[in-house]
């Protein structure tokens, strides 16, 4: 099942400086896997050592925010969308 990834600035290095790429897979953590196999190094900045998404990174598939769905086992249909989107602080 073929997605389409946004990736953000920050990320876009992996990506050869590509905003949306394809990747492969039902679920979010197949979709990963693949983005992976790529774009090496990618799965690194997006999950933390333990295997969870970063805690300053959000990830949506369509508009749903997947720490409030599945996590990485959210389902990801074919056609749809899967949004990286770092987190931004700041404040005075």
């Amino acid at each position: 099942m073929s997605v389409s990834v946004r990736v953000p600035t920050i990320l876009r290095s992996y990506t050869s400086d590509a905003a949306e790429v394809s990747a492969e897979g039902s679920t979010l953590s197949e979709v990963l896997a693949d983005l992976e196999a790529n774009h090496p190094g990618i799965r690194a900045r997006i999950l933390d050592d333990d295997g969870r998404i970063r805690r300053f990174v959000n990830v949506y598939v369509g508009d749903e925010d997947v720490r409030f769905a599945q996590g990485l086992d959210t389902a990801v249909p074919s056609g749809g969308q899967v949004s990286i989107i770092p987190a931004v602080a700041g404040g005075s």
